[in-house]
């Protein structure tokens, strides 16, 4: 098998962490987030704080996750994580789950599993989020890998066989589990499909020449996120319309900043995670009912599909949004008028947001609705009710 250098995209080892947190510290735009994020404690004793970490885990234990203890505490309802029976906790996995924010899905999803004794995974993270030079120091003492965007046709195969190689070396020697999203991006509409050619990219570095076989040596367990409310969803709404009057639109470093701070600071309601289980013998399935290698991928993908939407949560924001967009009353006995009359509102603040000269309300609107409905329109099909 081809061997990789792979010091460029890796997470840092735990003898690289004290240079890392001290060019982290010598950062004013860093130094100032922090400030931000604790800010009873004085600039000088935090950055001692921060330069007397020696590993990813006592900066995860001390400083990551009890900030993500108070975005538990003041920005939703509750976190709940579901699932871990279908799981051998002493085993390494490759989590795929559906994107709803670009730092909170895997974040939370650690800090699930740091209360209840479990490593924190090995976090994929695209290079285009790398705004500024100190973020990629930030993400990589955070246990995160690179995935690099943007590059031509034969880069990107180069770069996907070297990304296919370090998953496995992340399992098999670094005994890392990872959390990777099932598709480049979030899906805008919430529409949650994984693309084909990530499913492509794991097989890459495989020692067998099966498809099955080789994604079996990977552990895949789908994971289902659901909030309950999406703080980027009129973000997300706006983006749609500027696709939509200008195909050509492309979003800014500082659009995705924005998205990072709204989704990490907004009201997200109720949040649960749920484990699926490892996938391994629903392959062997796939494998036995047909050798045609496109239709096992093909499978392969609808698998995932569908136990992420099979698990989701679904609130009366789904079930209210679901019914207006479908013009029927299917769910209006399992939400009050009040709860309809507060989700109305709410999509009315959400939309007064968006900064646009030519608002067009009822196509935003639209679009927010959907990203509310479609969880529940791939419940229901998964489901098959």
């Amino acid at each position: 098998m081809e061997t990789y250098n792979f010091d460029d995209i890796r997470s840092y080892n735990t003898e690289e962490i004290p240079a890392a947190m001290e060019r982290l510290c010598n950062q004013k735009p860093f130094m100032k987030v922090v400030s931000t994020l604790f800010p009873l404690m004085p600039k000088e004793q935090l950055k001692q704080k921060m330069l007397s970490f020696t590993s990813s885990t006592e900066l995860q234990l001390q400083m990551v996750y009890p900030f993500l203890q108070y975005l538990e505490a003041n920005m939703t309802t509750g976190i709940s994580l579901t699932g871990l029976g279908n799981i051998d906790i002493e085993k390494k996995y490759l989590y795929i789950s559906n994107h709803r924010d670009i730092i909170l899905d895997s974040a939370l999803l650690c800090a699930k599993f740091i209360e209840k004794k479990i490593d924190t995974v090995e976090i994929a993270i695209g290079d285009n989020l790398l705004v500024y030079p100190w973020i990629e120091d930030l993400v990589r003492v955070n246990r995160s890998f690179i995935v690099q965007r943007g590059l031509n046709a034969r880069q990107v195969l180069e770069s996907s066989k070297r990304l296919s190689a370090y998953l496995r070396h992340t399992l098999n020697e670094r005994k890392n589990s990872i959390w990777i999203a099932q598709r480049e991006g979030r899906a805008k509409d919430s529409n949650d499909l994984t693309q084909e050619s990530l499913l492509k990219m794991f097989n890459l570095a495989g020692a067998s020449g099966s498809f099955t076989d080789n994604l079996k040596e990977l552990n895949i367990c789908p994971v289902s996120i659901s909030y309950e409310f999406d703080p980027c969803d009129y973000l997300k709404a706006r983006e749609f319309q500027l696709k939509r009057d200008n195909p050509e639109y492309k979003k800014t470093p500082e659009d995705d900043l924005i998205n990072m701070q709204t989704g990490v600071m907004g009201y997200k309601g109720k949040v649960v995670y749920h484990i699926s289980g490892c996938i391994n013998d629903s392959l062997d399935i796939i494998a036995r009912d047909t050798q045609n290698r496109n239709e096992q991928i093909e499978k392969a993908t609808q698998l995932i599909d569908y136990h992420i939407h099979k698990n989701f949560t679904m609130t009366a924001n789904n079930k209210i949004a679901y019914d207006e967009i479908y013009g029927d009353k299917d769910y209006a006995k399992d939400y009050t008028t009040a709860e309809k009359i507060s989700f109305e509102e709410y999509l009315d603040k959400q939309i007064r947001k968006i900064d646009l000269e030519n608002k067009d309300r009822d196509f935003l609107r639209m679009k927010m609705l959907e990203m509310y409905a479609n969880p529940l329109k791939n419940y229901l099909k998964a489901n098959g009710l």
